[in-house]
């Protein structure tokens, strides 16, 4: 048995959590989040707890137990608190701005880049390097946070490019100049 899946999830005050079997809807604060767990799992409230559990003991069931605990927990989570991902920019000239809801980088590229983010995420820019992606859906921050880091990925030589906040990039040697 999974030690992820066999761990119960709290439900906060504020967070009221819908089962209609693997249909999995949660509703707080920051937002509501709806998913279809995939089949092998049963998923059970116990007061003001969570509890999943396989449905058989074939590898499947086992194999997902503790995949389906934790999205549940993260959906309860991200309704609850939310999450963020942050990206820096490094980089002469480069820069990145918020013009309604959409985000435009300017990336040493001839044209600036706009992103225009889903339902429920949201780009802030402080010092125009600074680029923070949030949202009640964690897989959904991520993805967007991957995106706006494609746009320039930092290269190995002078670092320049988009990075996560804390993301140690390997620096190589340049060419040997003539001795």
């Amino acid at each position: 048995m999974s030690r992820i899946g066999k761990t119960p999830i709290p439900i906060p005050d504020k967070v009221s959590v819908t089962l209609q079997g693997l249909s999995v809807s949660v509703k707080g604060p920051k937002g509501t989040l709806e998913r279809v767990l995939p089949d092998g799992v049963t998923v059970s409230q116990k007061e003001n707890t969570i509890v999943v559990e396989p449905s058989s003991q074939n590898r499947r069931s086992r194999e997902r137990h503790g995949l389906c605990r934790t999205l549940v927990a993260n959906m309860i989570e991200g309704v609850s608190q939310g999450y963020t991902r942050k990206l820096e920019i490094i980089g002469v000239g480069y820069r990145a701005q918020v013009k309604g809801k959409t985000l435009v980088v300017s990336a040493g590229y001839s044209h600036p880049v706009e992103m225009t983010p889903p339902d429920g995420v949201t780009f802030t820019v402080e010092n125009n390097t600074n680029v923070t992606v949030s949202g009640a859906d964690k897989e959904l921050v991520g993805n967007e946070a991957a995106k706006v880091r494609a746009i320039r990925p930092p290269e190995p030589y002078k670092g320049k490019g988009i990075k996560y906040v804390g993301e140690r990039i390997l620096r190589k040697a340049g060419k040997s100049g003539k001795k």
